[in-house]
């Protein structure tokens, strides 16, 4: 998925040279409302492969983003593009780390997602919301070349990053990232809950909060 704000973002993060003759991973690639492929394919990479979990325009291929590394082997790609889709992630630990280990030494790296503010939207989940503050933490084994909100002026965070020849990963561990299921920051969250906010229209007719308060006791 990718809006206006998303291309603009890509339009302005890459130039031919970051990509003509490289292979580009797009991680989450349903074109539903957009892609950041026009924009990168004119540029002249050597490959260009989609992944999402379902079929349909843009996809290559059925991944999810939890198994990059497994489906493809570590450092496969020049440039990985994640738009709108980390905040849909429950392990999004998981997640974060495919997309560094996919990614080959001296390779970029673009995501877009989220922050605290914008509305709940399943598809059919929602977990997460990131700060650009979470961002600099958690990519701080990346050297981040731009980092900011949704230059559209929703709730989001835009990253650029390059990913470094001396690479070390850092687990981010029990960091904790807010979470629009609690309404609070939180490592980790229940299935339970999950499942719950799937079916989040027929929760406000019986009380968003009674029902998290009834599964926290759990």
């Amino acid at each position: 998925m990718c809006n206006k704000a998303c291309m603009d973002f890509g339009k302005a993060s890459f130039r031919e040279a970051d990509i003509r003759g490289k292979s580009v991973l797009e991680v989450g690639s349903l074109d539903v409302n957009g892609s950041l492929r026009p924009v990168i394919a004119p540029f002249g990479p050597a490959s260009y492969l989609g992944v999402d979990l379902q079929s349909g325009r843009g996809v290559d291929r059925i991944c999810r983003v939890e198994d990059l590394v497994a489906t493809f082997g570590p450092e496969a790609f020049d440039v990985v593009i994640c738009t709108e889709l980390l905040e849909h992630v429950k392990d999004w630990r998981a997640a974060i780390s495919n997309l560094k280990q996919v990614m080959k030494r001296g390779g970029r790296l673009l995501i877009t997602t989220r922050s605290k503010g914008f509305e709940y939207h399943g598809y059919p989940f929602d977990f997460w919301r990131y700060e650009p503050s979470d961002m600099r933490a958690i990519f701080a084994d990346l050297e981040i070349e731009s980092l900011g909100g949704d230059p559209g002026g929703e709730p989001g965070v835009f990253l650029a990053a390059r990913k470094p020849h001396a690479f070390v990963e850092k687990t981010p561990g029990g960091y904790k990232l807010y979470s629009i299921v609690l309404n609070a920051r939180s490592s980790v969250l229940r299935n339970n809950l999950c499942w719950t906010f799937a079916f989040l229209p027929l929760c406000k007719l019986i009380g968003k909060r009674r029902w998290i308060n009834m599964l926290k006791k759990r």
